[in-house]
């Protein structure tokens, strides 16, 4: 066994509440994951720090919070005393290509910087929120991505926010060692009640809203926030340090994605497809953006995001089922709670940009 690889010795069924491994610090407690992840620790009896920014934070009562930034190592080397565990899923998501230098700094170097501070207070078990997109892209629809496989380079270097994803990955992957076990956990497309900042669940929106007038010719996997941040806890108590676990419920084409969410949620789904093009996408993109505008039609979805559908990010999440015990929930049943939140919370407003098909 490698050094860093042994089994977490944390119990669900009542370890002693003043064990260290109970008391965890979580940043990015606030976003999607960290939200549910917050709320799935307390359930099963940990004590939890979050790192925020502000002390007026919209968490649960029972987490604790201390005030920090994860670029500002001595917040954090405080908030981690006398803390055990760390789940370090603070971020940025944006698809901007002008974000790249925000990107690298808040993701590569505040890693880094969480991580070294949190094994300087005594911390011995780090779970780092990384991508499944640091592995699970592909141009071939056939192929399904495992932890094993070789990273795409020359793929994930035409997005900056995957690219950061990476560079986090690898830095921390690298720290861990006999008395700091790093593990990371690679999520794939987030979907679920309680995306309030809309980071993750906004091409649903976009769906809903009928502002996605052609169907994009690739393929994705999805998984509920739940059940990611359930892998994260079984990550902690199971997972082997230096090892990276792929967590997805299915893999779909997105024609697909979007008959099982017109089936979900009523609305008519587009069938035009945007022709499948993967070296022009971008430019394409880019050019059909300012045609549309020039008759006021959003094309809904942005260069960025139409080159990223050109492809294919599945994956198999063996290892996670059976190293951790992991399952996913059916993803119907996910899709169906992310429209009736989205709903819930009026944030659809469902102006039709384009025709929605008969």
């Amino acid at each position: 066994m490698r050094p860093g690889a042994e089994m977490a010795v944390v119990a669900e069924d009542g370890t002693d509440a003043d064990d260290p491994k109970k008391r965890v610090l979580v940043t990015g407690a606030t976003g999607f994951l960290g939200r549910h992840l917050s709320a799935d620790l307390v359930a099963h009896g940990y004590q939890v720090t979050a790192l925020v920014r502000s002390l007026d934070a919209d968490l649960p009562a029972e987490v604790t919070r201390a005030l920090g930034d994860v670029l500002d190592a001595d917040s954090v080397r405080a908030a981690a005393e006398g803390i055990g565990g760390l789940f370090h899923c603070a971020g940025k998501v944006s698809r901007r290509t002008e974000d790249a230098e925000e990107l690298y700094r808040v993701h590569v170097q505040g890693t880094r910087a969480v991580l070294s501070a949190c094994k300087e207070a005594g911390v011995t078990r780090a779970i780092v929120a990384s991508s499944s997109g640091t592995v699970a892209v592909s141009g071939d629809p056939d192929f399904i991505a495992t932890e094993d496989d070789t990273t795409p380079i020359a793929l994930i270097s035409r997005w900056p926010y995957y690219r950061a994803k990476l560079f986090a990955e690898q830095a921390s992957l690298e720290m861990n060692g006999p008395d700091f076990a790093v593990i990371s956990v690679n999520p794939t497309l987030l979907l679920g009640p309680g995306d309030v900042n809309g980071s993750s669940t906004e091409d649903v929106r976009l769906f809903l809203e009928r502002r996605i007038p052609a169907v994009p010719p690739g393929g994705l996997s999805y998984v509920d926030a739940r059940d990611a941040a359930t892998a994260f806890r079984l990550a902690y108590e199971k997972g082997l340090g230096g090892r990276r676990y792929l967590v997805g419920a299915c893999n779909v084409t997105i024609r697909e994605l979007f008959r099982r969410l017109a089936r979900v949620s009523g609305v008519s789904a587009p069938v035009l497809p945007i022709p499948r093009a993967p070296e022009t996408a971008r430019v394409g993109a880019k050019i059909a953006e300012r045609v549309m505008a020039r008759f006021g039609v959003d094309l809904g979805l942005d260069p960025i995001s139409i080159d990223m559908a050109q492809f294919y990010w599945y994956l198999d999440a063996t290892r996670a089922e059976t190293e951790l015990g992991w399952r996913a929930r059916d993803p119907i049943e996910t899709l169906h709670d992310t429209v009736k939140d989205l709903r819930d919370r009026g944030v659809v407003w469902p102006e039709p940009m384009v025709e929605a098909s008969p």
